[in-house]
């Protein structure tokens, strides 16, 4: 009995300062936060005297954080869409046992080591629309190459396209990683299934239709919960492939909240700004856990 009780002050002591700083670094600084978004604070100098929601109010009059709010719904859908679209496409691909798979593997995956930051920069010059003067350059020039011209586009520096072409770029890094994600799914499913549906008379498309995907749906909705809190307060991407765009067609609430704070000094505004992308990623996040954890205990 001492000695269990020894055991367990021990992993208590071990433990203890992990948890002491998990409440300071995460939970104190998200409560000083929330408490600033409802404070006057709009100089370099700390103003703590309290005015309620009138951050809040002004925040979701601002144009800009209107137009934020809109790219930050179009980028979330068409990313977590192409994305997950993609990844499974090249897990049913690699699935067919070719020829080099874990070459493929290993290409389709190197995209994901690679930071936001570079893959903006990358992305920058390859949709890069050109000039008169280069004549057109990246996708444009190979668009050329090929005959197809008539598809060239402006991407990002066009506002009717905008954020889409931030998608595109985020979307080709994330690929891979859904991919293995699918692809270790895939594996997991037993041949016995698959042959026996082949016995009943089933193809291939419905073998996929009606056994695979229907087993593949719990990484389905993970895939969404991690590409969509992703996509929430995607920022890094944003900052080096384009900046807030012509008339904010790419710009996202991120973007905004470093401008508001560290550029404009309006720590209450920003501090708002922030409140409000961890209430969105909590509304994302927080009902998988719970589900998660239910079908924890139920087991």
């Amino acid at each position: 009995m001492r000695h269990t009780r020894k055991d367990r002050a021990i992993s208590i002591a071990l433990v203890l300062p992990t948890i002491i700083a998990m409440f300071i670094f995460i939970y104190g600084f998200i409560g000083f936060t929330g408490y600033a978004s409802f404070s006057n604070w709009k100089k370099l100098t700390p103003d703590f005297s309290l005015v309620g929601f009138e951050n809040y109010t002004k925040l979701f009059q601002n144009q800009r954080f209107t137009i934020d709010m809109q790219n930050t719904l179009v980028f979330t859908v068409l990313f977590v869409i192409l994305t997950i679209l993609t990844g499974f496409f090249l897990a049913v691909l690699l699935e067919q046992k070719v020829k080099g798979e874990s070459i493929f593997r290993n290409i389709f995956l190197f995209p994901m080591a690679i930071s936001y930051i570079v893959t903006g920069v990358i992305w920058r010059w390859l949709l890069s629309p050109g000039t008169v003067e280069t004549g057109p350059l990246g996708v444009n020039m190979l668009l050329d190459a090929v005959g197809l011209g008539f598809l060239k586009s402006g991407w990002y520096t066009d506002p009717s396209i905008g954020i889409k072409a931030v998608v595109i770029a985020a979307s080709w890094q994330m690929a891979g990683y859904i991919m293995a994600l699918y692809l270790a799914g895939m594996r997991g499913i037993p041949d016995e299934l698959k042959e026996a549906a082949r016995v009943d008379g089933a193809n291939e498309f419905e073998i996929y239709r009606n056994i695979i995907v229907p087993l593949l749906r719990p990484i389905t909705l993970s895939a969404i919960i991690i590409l969509g809190h992703m996509s929430l307060k995607i920022y890094d991407l944003v900052v080096s492939m384009t900046g807030p765009g012509t008339g904010f067609s790419t710009d996202v609430p991120a973007l905004f909240m470093f401008d508001t704070t560290f550029r404009g000094n309006r720590f209450a505004q920003g501090a708002a700004i922030a409140m409000v992308l961890l209430v969105l990623v909590a509304i994302l996040v927080i009902p998988y856990l719970v589900s998660s954890y239910r079908k924890e205990v139920e087991r």
